[in-house]
Formats: C-alpha cells, sequence, structure tokens
C-alpha cells in the first residue's frame, strides 16, 4: 500500500521507524521483489503497511505493519528477506 505524506507522518509516529524515499535507489528493486508500496525500516528490518480491514466498515483508516525482511545477525548493515510476517502492530493512518 502507497501512503501519503499524511499517513507516512502518522505511521512513524506510531512506529518508531522511518520510511525509505521513494527517491532512494532500492525502490525500484523493492517494487519488483514486493510490490508498490512505501517501505519502512526499524529495529526488526524491512515493513510495509497493509490495510487492516476492521469488522465490516471497509474503510482503510487503519494499517498493519508486515515485516518483509529481518536485520541480518552478523554485524552487517544488511537484511535477509523471508515470507512476509503480519505483526500484531496496527497503526491509525488518519492519526
Amino acid at each position: 500500500m502507497k501512503l501519503n505524506a499524511a499517513q507516512i507522518e502518522a505511521a512513524l509516529r506510531q512506529t518508531g521507524g522511518e520510511a525509505i524515499p521513494v527517491d532512494h535507489p532500492l525502490i525500484p528493486k523493492l517494487t519488483e521483489l514486493f510490490g508498490e508500496h512505501t517501505y519502512f525500516l526499524d529495529d526488526r528490518g524491512l515493513n510495509i503497511i497493509e490495510p487492516a480491514r476492521s469488522g465490516d466498515s471497509g474503510d482503510d483508516q487503519f494499517g498493519v505493519v508486515v515485516n518483509l525482511a529481518d536485520w541480518a545477525n552478523d554485524g552487517q548493515p544488511k537484511l535477509n528477506p523471508h515470507p512476509p510476517e503480519v505483526t500484531d502492530l496496527l497503526v491509525d493512518l488518519a492519526a
């Protein structure tokens, strides 16, 4: 899910990560691997936010953080991709 500027700011306030800028050289590769999303880095690794529909309201006010890659444990700044893992972190994108 691509987020607008206000949604990105709301997500950053609630997750403590940082957004990867859309003009970053890694974005084309990330898009090729994982699709069109706003990508975030935090202490755990690489994440995206997907819509979290609660009940039958059908709105996209809330998003759930999905982890795509964990930081390597070898002390190097690299990521180890894995199948997407939905976390229990819910983000209010309208906050």
